[in-house]
């Protein structure tokens, strides 16, 4: 059965306007991923709730070098040519360059940090150690990691609904093939 045409106008209800807020940018997200992955495509979406919160997704590389990438092209005029095979220089300018390993290391130990305090504030420990832009980052990691594990969790039972599907179909059929052999029986016992 179909569903009907969603008339699109503001959801004037607050909390069904912030679930369904929720439920899209969860599924527009997961859309995006996808995307980028069968059909290898750098994408970035920057999402503004009506509270002013940001939520974004880059699927290769980070926001800034995307914004970056878009920059470049956009201020530059036509987008550069597609790379002919083989050609090294155009590989080398679309592959992410890699930053300073001393920033890399600096930036990872950032992270790192930042994670682990997270780490003892989920375990018991308080914030107060924590600034507010470490409680941001922290807060989009706990984001992410919810999002990867809602995803996991909707495959999963996907495959536990498919499985249980095909053992309902298998069960049918053997229900039946006992069926018919149960009133064969029963015709060759009436007969004699």
């Amino acid at each position: 059965m179909a569903r009907g045409k969603i008339q699109l106008k503001k959801i004037e209800n607050p909390v069904h306007r912030q679930v369904t807020f929720c439920k899209r940018r969860a599924g527009l997200l997961k859309k995006a991923k996808e995307l980028s992955v069968l059909c290898d495509a750098e994408i970035g979406v920057v999402i503004f709730s009506a509270h002013g919160k940001l939520y974004e997704l880059a699927t290769k590389g980070t926001m800034q070098g995307l914004i970056d990438k878009y920059s470049k092209i956009n201020c530059g005029g036509a987008p550069p040519a597609p790379p002919a095979p083989g050609d090294q220089l155009s590989k080398e300018r679309d592959e992410p360059q890699p930053l300073d390993p001393k920033e890399e290391i600096h930036k990872l130990k950032q992270e790192i940090e930042v994670l682990q305090k997270g780490l003892r504030y989920m375990s018991g420990g308080g914030t107060g150690t924590m600034t507010l832009d470490e409680l941001d980052v922290l807060e989009k990691h706990l984001e992410m990691w919810i999002y990867h594990i809602r995803s996991a969790k909707m495959d999963i039972m996907f495959q536990e609904i498919q499985l249980l599907k095909n053992k309902e179909g298998i069960l049918k059929a053997a229900n039946k093939y006992l069926q018919e052999k149960v009133i064969k029986n029963l015709k060759v016992t009436i007969n004699f």
